[in-house]
């Protein structure tokens, strides 16, 4: 008897790696993303990129390096000598969060050079985060001497009074550099240091994906991207309601029923339950 095995799809792949928090593969199922656009992408081709840059690295690195030498010659290899930066021509375009595209033209968002970052300086023992910062994604590394916040388009180190600055406008009716420091603490600007934990970055990288193709209408590239989100965060149920109109706008009646039923029931109190019941019979006439 001929056993046939069934490929594993995108979407069940991604689900395989994100079902647990615990040993989150960050940067396989980052790398994962761009799958919806090539099913037959190589994952592990980016993870081996990774690790050649890695080489690359800690051949600069001189024995018994500490933690402050690691993270300059870190930045010293990733920005001035390979080059990694912001794609500031085209910086909404999908490509940027596809960490593939970002290892071949070294251009991408903050938020997909932190990936690639973060696994770097992490692989060298270093104590490195991201930072879900309004705007613009941060990474920190804690050293003996206090915590270090940088922004991964360029590695540069940043004070209070720019980051103060950075949130003036998401938050400008408090004075958030008063009394701050950099200990990632409890202090105004202290509580938006917090470190991002790698579900949370993810979620964020497909947020922005979706933002991308809701401005384009490419309803069937935002399917794809709610469905990953709808796996990822199965109770972010903004998203469920998000992919039923995205199923409605596709013509597909059963699963935006579905879709925003659920989401309906879960948030009885939602301030669009009106219209989405309209909604819902609208779709209803059509079933």
């Amino acid at each position: 008897m001929d056993l046939k095995f069934e490929p594993v799809s995108p979407l069940d792949y991604f689900a395989s790696l994100v079902q647990s928090d615990e040993h989150f593969p960050l940067l396989e199922a980052a790398a994962s993303l761009a799958q919806d656009e090539e099913p037959e992408m190589d994952v592990q081709h980016v993870l081996d990129d990774v690790e050649r840059l890695l080489k690359k690295v800690t051949q600069r690195m001189p024995a018994g390096s500490d933690d402050l030498s690691k993270l300059a010659i870190l930045n010293q290899v990733f920005y001035k000598d390979l080059g990694f930066g912001v794609n500031a021509n085209d910086y909404y375009a999908p490509e940027n969060s596809y960490l593939q595209e970002v290892l071949r033209t070294r251009r991408g968002l903050p938020i997909s050079l932190a990936v690639i970052w973060l696994e770097l300086a992490q692989a060298l023992g270093l104590n490195a985060q991201g930072i879900s910062f309004p705007g613009h994604f941060l990474v920190k590394v804690a050293l003996d001497d206090g915590l270090v916040v940088l922004d991964p388009l360029t590695g540069e180190s940043l004070g209070v009074d720019n980051l103060a600055d950075r949130l003036g406008p998401y938050r400008d009716d408090v004075d958030w550099a008063a009394g701050a420091d950099l200990d990632g603490g409890e202090t105004p600007l202290g509580l938006y240091l917090q470190a991002c934990p790698p579900r949370d970055l993810l979620a964020r990288m497909l947020r922005n994906l979706k933002e991308v193709f809701r401005a384009q209408e490419d309803w069937p590239r935002m399917l794809a991207v709610l469905n990953r989100l709808v796996v990822l965060l199965p109770e972010a149920w903004d998203e469920r309601r998000d992919r039923g109109l995205v199923h409605a706008e596709l013509g597909h009646t059963q699963d935006a029923l579905h879709d925003l039923r659920v989401y309906l029931g879960a948030e009885p109190e939602a301030h669009d339950q009106a219209a989405l019941q309209v909604r819902l019979s609208e779709l209803s006439g059509d079933a």
